[in-house]
């Protein structure tokens, strides 16, 4: 799905600057936040959950890249087999765009892992400080299924206040689990505000994942999917990004050459 709205710019803040600097340093430290972002095709409006999201990261000073590979995403340019540099669309200051549909499948390896497609993401777009990788959960467990990636990566789940949807979303947080080794969750949800399903579907999500998968959805947020992209952002939505900015970096590697006895 395409982003069809530019993010917002960040909203005026006491010491914008100070924040920045900040914010730069770390990323200058650690390296670039890849953020696995679970598609839903049962989130009747998941575009505008996208742009909120990316739009959290912006005013948090961050730079996004949202990679969107998903089934419903439009297929790529015909320059990405010379480079993925050249297909990276810029919709503003802080929020980059590149339709990847089929594209990991374009770099898989021998082992059936689609991580190297991680890192030519990397070295696609080296001033993106947020990668987000908007695709299923099968595509995602292949990228980073692997530790040698990141240890402490921490998938995104989509849902809305429909029980398709919130079906949907338990099975991709248990296919993950159980491929991938990925036990800690948030959750963004579509709906209006004030539905009273909310914080039951998000308390079921989080129960189930606990009860059934030793997992942990560790941070939700709520995001009317009917708003205008000037309005504000929602608490819980920012808590969420700076959660994801505050989190350990990733530098996507190759997996170790065997030795040979």
């Amino acid at each position: 799905m395409a982003m069809t709205t530019a993010t917002r710019k960040p909203a005026p803040r006491p010491a914008p600057a100070d924040q920045a600097h900040g914010l730069r340093r770390l990323f200058a430290q650690g390296g670039v936040r890849l953020v696995p972002l679970v598609s839903n095709p049962h989130v009747a409006f998941s575009g505008a959950l996208l742009e909120r999201l990316c739009s959290a990261f912006a005013d948090e000073g961050a730079s996004t890249l949202l990679v969107d590979a998903c089934e419903r995403a439009p297929a790529p340019d015909e320059l990405a087999v010379m480079g993925l540099a050249e297909c990276i669309e810029k919709l503003s200051p802080e929020l980059s765009y590149l339709a990847a549909r089929t594209l990991p499948l374009r770099h898989v390896d021998a082992k059936g892992s689609t991580a190297p497609f991680l890192q030519a993401i990397v070295d696609a777009a080296p001033r993106a400080d947020v990668v987000v990788v908007h695709a299923g959960a099968s595509d995602l467990s292949r990228m980073f299924a692997r530790q040698t990636i990141a240890a402490d990566v921490r998938p995104l789940l989509l849902a809305d206040d429909h029980p398709t949807s919130v079906t949907h979303a338990y099975a991709a947080m248990k296919l993950l689990a159980l491929r991938a080794r990925m036990m800690v969750f948030g959750l963004v949800l579509g709906a209006a505000p004030g539905s009273p399903r909310v914080p039951r579907i998000a308390g079921q999500l989080a129960s189930c994942a606990d009860n059934f998968l030793g997992a942990v959805v560790e941070s939700w947020a709520s995001v009317d999917p009917a708003c205008r992209p000037t309005d504000p952002l929602p608490a819980a939505l920012r808590r969420l990004a700076r959660g994801v900015l505050r989190s350990e970096a990733h530098r996507p590697v190759a997996d170790p050459a065997p030795v040979l006895n």
